[in-house]
């Protein structure tokens, strides 16, 4: 064998294995409940796994054209106009991507370039910022305040310069499950106007907003619309996260460059899958009734452990619940996860990895994704800690 001499340098020096693997294999290891990683431990509706069956069994097994099978694409589009009244050319405006986090990757390598900077709020899912260094970009970071996680939109206008390139949201948000408002996508748009910023809006968990409350899409914004690339994501919605199929809406002219990033990078996305989502988006109430789907959970979740030492406000959206173990322990959060899942067989994620600084403010974060029996013997657990 020759002897290779390993010399190049890292892309990404700081990158080390992504908190879920680290998280999931350890409650692997433990045989802990896994209410870390982002995913549901039942089934997706056996009717959508038949329509997936059904395209295998009839030839739909070859590539598929690269922005997606128009007939996902325009199953899309009527959604749009059918819950928010806007408008998006399935032809020229939609692409299928292998998942929301390949959406978002493309749209930033299809935008920044070297010294560009992307404003990111924190905690932030951990995708954002290597993928704006891998192509030279710079992170200005935002860090929430973690008792509310509200967006001073004042602060942000005093970081946005003439390097600025793009900014980055995510509503509802991942880890703390808050969700922007109106207001504050007002404040966006006027705080955007008359400047050359694009804006990528994380919007995977758009079907699980809870108490009433509507998904500000930034596609009801004029002024945000036209300058948006929204992600969105399958996985999350129906509950088969290991399918990794999502979307990527966005005008003619950023979707001209998304796509030209996109044919080289997965080129097409699972055709059977896009097939059978295609047909089950036709009927609007496989989506419209997740809400109180997950909403049931989360209450369920959070009447059990009221009793408990973790303190909490509850979450308006997503399938994560943040709780406070500050009454708890002084140890800080990533030893008290680990210790949680070594010693209770519990596993959750620290939320300091996603903080600016792995800033420490006693807080995990729980998916209740999870069959009810799962939630209730992960609450028997919580309240003896």
């Amino acid at each position: 064998m020759p002897n290779y001499n390993n010399s190049f340098s890292s892309k990404l020096p700081n990158v080390s294995t992504s908190i879920f693997s680290v998280m999931s294999a350890l409650a692997h290891k433990e045989k802990a409940l896994n209410l870390s990683q982002g995913f549901p431990n039942f089934e997706s509706d056996n009717n959508l796994i038949e329509l997936v069956n059904n395209a295998m069994f009839n030839g739909k097994n070859q590539y598929a054209p690269m922005p997606g099978i128009f007939s996902l694409r325009k199953a899309i589009s009527d959604k749009m106009e059918n819950l928010y009244q806007v408008t998006y050319n399935p032809e020229t405006e939609i692409t299928i991507t292998a998942g929301a986090t390949q959406a978002i990757f493309t749209a930033i390598a299809a935008t920044i370039s070297k010294d560009d900077e992307v404003i990111i709020f924190k905690p932030a899912y951990d995708c954002y910022e290597p993928t704006i260094e891998l192509f030279g970009g710079k992170t200005i970071a935002v860090q929430l305040n973690p008792e509310d996680f509200k967006i001073d939109w004042q602060l942000v206008k005093s970081l946005i310069t003439e390097k600025t390139k793009m900014i980055i949201v995510n509503t509802p948000h991942n880890p703390s499950g808050k969700i922007l408002t109106k207001d504050d996508m007002t404040q966006l748009e006027t705080l955007l106007k008359n400047t050359n910023i694009v804006l990528l809006s994380d919007e995977v968990y758009e079907h699980i907003i809870f108490d009433g409350e509507k998904h500000q899409t930034a596609a009801l914004y004029p002024g945000l619309a036209e300058r948006t690339f929204i992600t969105a994501s399958f996985g999350k919605t129906f509950h088969n996260t290991g399918w990794k199929v999502g979307y990527c809406i966005a005008p003619k002219e950023l979707t001209h460059e998304f796509r030209k990033v996109h044919q080289f990078n997965v080129f097409s996305v699972n055709h059977p899958t896009q097939v059978a989502l295609a047909e089950y988006l036709k009927t609007p109430s496989n989506y419209l009734e997740l809400n109180a789907f997950y909403q049931h959970k989360r209450d369920l979740f959070l009447s059990l452990i009221k009793e408990s030492r973790f303190e909490f406000s509850p979450s308006k959206g997503t399938y994560f619940q943040l709780l406070n173990f500050k009454n708890i322990t002084e140890e800080n959060d990533y030893d008290f996860a680990v210790k949680l899942t070594q010693k209770h067989k519990i596993a959750s994620i620290p939320i300091s990895v996603f903080n600016e600084n792995t800033l420490d403010t006693k807080v995990l974060r729980f998916c209740f994704a999870k069959t009810d029996e799962t939630l209730k013997q992960a609450t028997e657990i919580l309240n003896t800690i």
